[in-house]
């Protein structure tokens, strides 16, 4: 099939993962309510179904499956824009994503060499996600968005209608790494989010916390930029013959090592190395040039009639499947299940490595299994590539990394400077948001920042954020909020580089400290994350933390961690701890603030619930104050934006 059909129905399933993916934590899954085993068996079912489709292909021929695959997967791809969130999208998602299984079934019947097609697919992914600054279209509701969308379908199968089978050998190797290809792309290589959190760890206050980049800065766009070159640059590339062959694993185990050790600096040369290295061990991967022509044999006796049918019926055998066409027999039937087997290792991949923060256990080792996966497969025979399918690679490379940056410089930056305080009280929010996602499982950018914004936030603590995990479609949840509100933030990571708690505002960061707390027994990490202020009533020390109970039990030690951080590192100054306790008003881990000598600045309205936000009937969200303050004005604005209520106070120095 064509390389253009192939790297647009690429971009297109990848648009439907993104949606699917955190359909299934926050529709099926309710956000941990439901069992981590139980979401892993029914997201795997979906890539176990697929596999009835390498028989179908073979039985009814590639092309009316591709045809029809494909009309499916444009299908849900524009309708997701249409649900309103809940089961409808959830199974929206769902056929799309078995829809784009069984059209990559189909494909690799057809397709000789994949690696062009994928390598573009996979990088129009990261160029469009960088412009549409990683807010998906699906999640947009303007027109352009339904234009773009529509253009995208229209184009997808106006293509697969045209392409025709492409002549070759259909190797099943390259299309078993286009499911780990498309996780460590998504995860790493080619994530513009990751990008923008790995350049935030250069801007922040303290070890180990990451901070608003300047206005206009470009560093993110050129990290991005730079690993779409050198992604679509190594995979379209001739690849080295002899034992320089050998070094294309090399940067792709080193790069997703760097990915899951510690320092947060580490990111930017991860996200890099891992590019070029995934991109050279596709190139590897791809099949062998086909052998020089021999020179003709000697003329032989005719054999007789019957003889040469049945030789000639043997041979079209093993080319032609049952419909006549080429690749939908064996070799094409092997290429199938390849793809579909590679996409069932995404699957159980994504499983093992976001699980973990549900189920805790060490998830480090996933990416660089992943990764020794890619390598085992591409390097398991040498390779006489002649060269790229598509024409002149290195103006195709140059072209994405400069379509990359400019989209990158395109996206507007509303964040404004540092405002001088001016006299008077201060407006405190709390905000656990869920990764960004709604009750109704849609990503509520606009619902989380109008509630924030509907109470004159001047500090806002924010719990559950994440910044670039592909479970959650890939997003900087904190950038997108902070640029809306018009705030700076200071961030710190909680479960790994890219999950964790932040503090929005728009007054002067004079100091920030982070502290990991002890895990307990509690799956998911977590942090204290501290701000020094400088406010309309002077010095202000603001803690923002969520805090993780243990397995049946309250999060009394984690809450003894922060108090005895928040109180000592505030040293007698005013101080504010916000967030999501996971503990309600008299319980012994509430107490322990309140013994600390802590005030409960919502105490005037309770009972005040917060969870869930649709009928809440836990408080579990709180905002504590040191004796020298006052709170006012508190409440609970109700939203369906998250599944938790914000809870916002008022404070002012206490009067003598």
């Amino acid at each position: 099939m064509s390389v253009a059909a192939t790297a647009l129905g690429i971009a297109l399933l990848v648009d439907v993962l993104r949606v699917w993916l955190p359909s299934i934590i926050t529709i099926f899954g309710q956000a941990a309510a439901t069992p981590a085993e139980l979401m892993g068996a029914f997201a795997l079912m979906w890539f176990v179904l697929a596999l009835g489709a390498p028989p179908l292909v073979r039985r009814v021929g590639p092309r009316p499956v591709l045809l029809a695959a494909a009309i499916v997967l444009g299908g849900c791809r524009a309708g997701l824009g249409a649900t309103d969130g809940g089961q409808v999208q959830l199974y929206v998602a769902s056929f799309g994503l078995l829809a784009g299984l069984v059209w990559l079934a189909a494909t690799a019947a057809g397709t000789a060499d994949p690696t062009p097609g994928l390598v573009l697919g996979l990088a129009a992914g990261t160029v469009l996600h960088t412009a549409l600054d990683t807010l998906d279209l699906t999640w947009r509701t303007d027109p352009l968005s339904w234009v773009l969308t529509g253009a995208m379908v229209a184009a997808f199968l106006a293509l697969s209608w045209r392409a025709e089978s492409a002549p070759g050998p259909v190797r099943a190797a390259p299309w078993l790494l286009v499911g780990p290809a498309l996780l460590l792309s998504g995860m790493i290589a080619g994530s513009p989010a990751l990008a923008t959190t790995a350049v935030s760890y250069l801007y922040g206050g303290a070890a180990g916390t990451a901070g608003s980049t300047p206005l206009g800065d470009t560093w993110p766009g050129v990290v991005t930029a730079a690993a779409v070159a050198l992604f679509a640059g190594a995979g379209l590339a001739r690849p080295p013959r002899g034992p320089m062959r050998w070094l294309a694993p090399v940067p792709l185990l080193a790069g997703t090592v760097m990915f899951v050790v510690p320092p947060t600096t580490l990111l930017i040369p991860a996200i890099l190395l891992t590019a070029v290295g995934l991109g050279a061990c596709l190139a590897q991967a791809a099949p062998a040039a086909p052998a020089a022509p021999q020179a003709p044999a000697a003329p032989q006796a005719p054999a007789a009639p019957e003889a040469a049918a049945a030789t000639g019926s043997a041979a079209a055998a093993t080319t032609r499947g049952p419909a006549g066409v080429p690749g939908s027999g064996r070799p094409g039937m092997r290429a199938g299940f390849a793809v579909v087997g590679g996409m069932v290792v995404f699957a159980v991949g994504a499983v093992l490595y976001y699980s973990a923060y549900d189920l805790g256990y060490p998830n480090q080792w996933v990416p660089v299994v992943l990764a020794l996966f890619v390598a085992a497969v591409a390097m398991r025979r040498p390779v006489r590539r002649p060269g790229s399918a598509v024409r002149r690679p290195l103006l195709v490379t140059v072209a994405a990394a400069v379509a990359t940056l400019l989209a990158a410089v395109a996206v507007p930056n509303n964040a404004v400077q540092v405002r001088e305080p001016e006299p008077g009280p201060v407006r405190v929010v709390a905000y656990n948001v869920r990764m960004g996602f709604g009750l109704d499982g849609r990503f509520d950018l606009a619902g989380l920042v109008d509630v924030v914004a509907g109470q004159r936030a001047d500090v806002v603590a924010l719990s559950e954020v994440d910044r670039a995990w592909l479970l959650n479609g890939g997003h900087d949840t904190l950038a997108l909020i902070a640029d809306r509100l018009g705030m700076r933030y200071v961030f710190a990571p909680a479960a790994d580089a890219v999950w964790g708690d932040a503090i929005l505002t728009r007054l002067p960061v004079t100091e920030t400290r982070t502290v990991r707390l002890t895990p307990v027994g509690a799956p998911t990490g977590a942090q204290a994350l501290a701000a020094v202020l400088d406010t309309g009533i002077g010095e202000l020390v603001v803690v923002s933390t969520h805090l993780q109970p243990p397995p049946d039990d309250g999060p009394v030690v984690q809450a003894g961690e922060v108090v005895r951080f928040a109180t000592g590192y505030a040293a007698g100054r005013p101080l504010v701890v916000a967030g999501d306790f996971n503990t309600e008003p008299g319980d012994p881990a509430f107490q322990v603030f309140t013994d600390a000598g802590l005030v409960d600045a919502l105490a005037p309205a309770r009972p005040l619930p917060t969870a869930p936000a649709d009928a809440p009937d836990e408080q579990i969200d709180h905002i504590f104050v040191s004796a020298g303050l006052t709170a006012t004005d508190a409440a609970a604005p109700p939203s369906t934006a998250s599944d938790h209520l914000a809870v916002a106070v008022t404070l002012d120095r206490a009067r003598p």
